[in-house]
């Protein structure tokens, strides 16, 4: 028999998603023709813009000609997107990001995922609690996790982030490796401003931690205060990596495209102590595993950068903005607390009289025919919470709270 890694073995049967899933598979066979209000999996509803779509098919007509047809690209993505990446995403924020640091992929989740394989399995490990659960299981997949006891992996440090602190965590205090922070957060919606972030900052440069900064929502952010990257305070270049998505920006979930970020002054040391350039590792790891994002679907992120595309991003993201006033204001008015949705789109609920995370999505899903996300699923400090999105149709967002008003919190 074939030997397996039996990291995998110690991963939960099912991944949070893929339960909430079969839960509301399970409630509309047994309720046909119930209509049931999505509003848990942070997937996009909004069409792609017209600039993002208008570049596929001048890039599609392209692999008509062989004078203008592409095959394999450059692994580390096309320099007319890394260009306008470092153009439009970093130095208009007075941010110096090389080409030579920015990295094309098929999007921040694989990225997240994936960065692992730069890193020694010995590394420790912190996390925010609760957070988002891909940083973890690959962790877990990675061995670097340890064992599970009570909702929690041994060899991974949990910073709670709950309403008693302002979901502002604590510095870590087991010295880990490596820290995951992800601001505008998913799941709870909420936001470290420049001088909370700088404290991560100068604890990693004190302590040689990496920092993991998962700034897929950036475009989100409405206050002047809160960073939109890491690398607008002073030092992050030497302690950070960070990456970003188009999924939520501009919806391309499906079509699938995103960056990491790896300064080439961020360093390691390999098992005799040398000092060894994690961007070559990330370099080479992506020239060995990865073929790059497609031709036509980096044309399309290229798109998103000229005036057109610019413009009509931003009011998609308006679009999904006015659903989380709607669903704040709305379940504010129905007696819930109610956290997030300001720069980010995501809102997290305290679930009313202690009810647990689980018990208020079947309350929901029955009575309401609302479906949404447990927090227990996103850490043991999720526990008591609820994630709604905002990523939903306008008149589904409406009608979604006129139903919950009814049960009346």
């Amino acid at each position: 028999m074939i030997k397996i890694n039996d990291n995998f073995c110690k991963l939960p049967a099912a991944y949070l998603f893929s339960e909430v899933a079969r839960r509301i598979d399970a409630f509309r066979k047994a309720h046909p023709g119930v209509d049931i209000i999505r509003m848990g999996i942070g997937d996009v509803t909004s069409p792609i813009c017209q600039a993002a779509v208008d570049a596929m098919h001048r890039a599609a007509d392209d692999q008509l000609s062989e004078f203008t047809f592409h095959g394999y690209g450059p692994e580390q993505g096309y320099s007319f997107l890394r260009e306008k990446i470092a153009e439009y995403d970093y130095r208009s924020r007075g941010v110096n990001v090389g080409i030579d640091e920015i990295f094309i992929s098929d999007g921040a989740k694989s990225d997240t995922g994936n960065i692992g394989d730069i890193l020694s399995r010995d590394c420790k490990v912190a996390v925010t609690d609760p957070v988002y659960p891909v940083y973890v299981d690959t962790n877990v997949m990675s061995g670097r996790a340890g064992e599970l006891c009570d909702g929690r992996w041994s060899r991974i440090e949990y910073l709670p982030c709950t309403a008693e602190n302002g979901f502002v965590p604590a510095l870590p205090v087991d010295n880990p490796d490596v820290i995951y922070l992800c601001y505008p957060n998913n799941p709870t919606g909420t936001t470290l401003n420049r001088e909370q972030l700088a404290k991560w900052v100068d604890y990693a440069l004190a302590h040689n931690a990496l920092i993991m900064f998962d700034s897929a929502y950036e475009a989100y952010i409405t206050d002047d205060d809160v960073p939109h990257s890491i690398y607008e305070i002073p030092g992050a270049e030497k302690v950070a990596i960070e990456f970003r998505s188009y999924s939520k920006t501009a919806g391309f979930t499906g079509l699938r495209c995103g960056y990491t970020v790896v300064p080439k002054s961020l360093m390691g040391v390999d098992s005799d102590g040398r000092e060894v350039s994690l961007n070559a590792l990330w370099n080479r790891r992506q020239c060995t595993k990865f073929n790059g994002a497609s031709y036509i679907v980096q044309r399309a992120a290229e798109a998103l950068y000229t005036p057109k595309g610019q413009r009509q991003v931003k009011e998609t993201i308006d679009y999904y903005m006015r659903n989380a006033k709607v669903l704040r204001d709305g379940l504010t008015e129905a007696g819930l607390e109610v956290f997030g949705g300001i720069n980010a789109p995501y809102i997290w609920i305290k679930t009313p009289d202690a009810m647990s995370s689980w018990d208020f999505f079947d309350l929901l899903l029955t009575e309401c025919n609302v479906a949404g996300t447990p927090g227990s699923g996103f850490g043991p400090s999720g526990e008591g919470y609820f994630r709604l999105t905002a990523f939903g149709r306008y008149e589904n967002t409406v009608e979604a709270v006129e139903r919950l008003k009814k049960l009346k919190f």
